[in-house]
C-alpha cells in the first residue's frame, strides 16, 4: 500500500512528486507516528480504503490508480470526495488529512511555505 498512498500524496499535494528519498521517509514517518495512536481497526479501515483507492478505478478506465497519469488520477479522487456513499467521502478527507499532515508536518515544506509556529507564542518572533 506504500506505492498507492505515495500516488495519493502525490496527487493531493502535486509537489510531493518531487520529494527525494528522504522527503518520503519523512513524510511516511509522521503519518504512521500518527496511525500508532489510533486504535488498530481504524489502522485496517485505512488500508482497506487505499486497496479500494487502487483498485476502483478498474471500473472505468481499465487500470488501478498507481496505473493512471496523474490527471486521472485527479479524477479519480474528485469523484470519491464527492462520492454518493458517505463512507467513501469521509475516507477521502481522512486520507487528505494524513497527506496535508504528512507532508506540510516536515521541517523543509514549513520553512518553504514561511510557517515559523513556536510553542511561546508570539513572544518567539520579537
Amino acid at each position: 500500500m506504500h506505492r498507492v498512498f505515495r500516488a495519493v500524496a502525490a496527487t493531493v499535494v502535486p509537489e510531493a512528486a518531487d520529494l527525494d528519498a528522504t522527503g518520503w521517509l519523512e513524510l511516511e514517518r509522521i503519518v504512521e507516528g500518527a496511525l500508532a495512536a489510533r486504535p488498530v481497526a481504524v489502522r485496517r479501515q485505512l488500508a482497506l480504503f487505499l486497496q479500494i483507492v487502487q483498485w476502483l478505478p478498474v471500473l472505468g478506465y481499465g487500470r488501478p490508480f498507481t496505473g493512471l497519469p496523474a490527471a486521472r488520477r485527479a479524477q479519480v479522487l474528485a469523484a470519491i470526495e464527492r462520492a454518493p456513499v458517505q463512507l467513501l467521502r469521509r475516507g477521502f478527507w481522512g486520507l487528505r488529512t494524513l497527506v496535508f499532515m504528512g507532508y506540510y508536518g516536515r521541517a523543509a515544506a514549513a520553512a518553504a511555505i514561511g510557517y515559523r509556529a513556536d510553542p511561546r507564542g508570539w513572544e518567539a518572533r520579537t
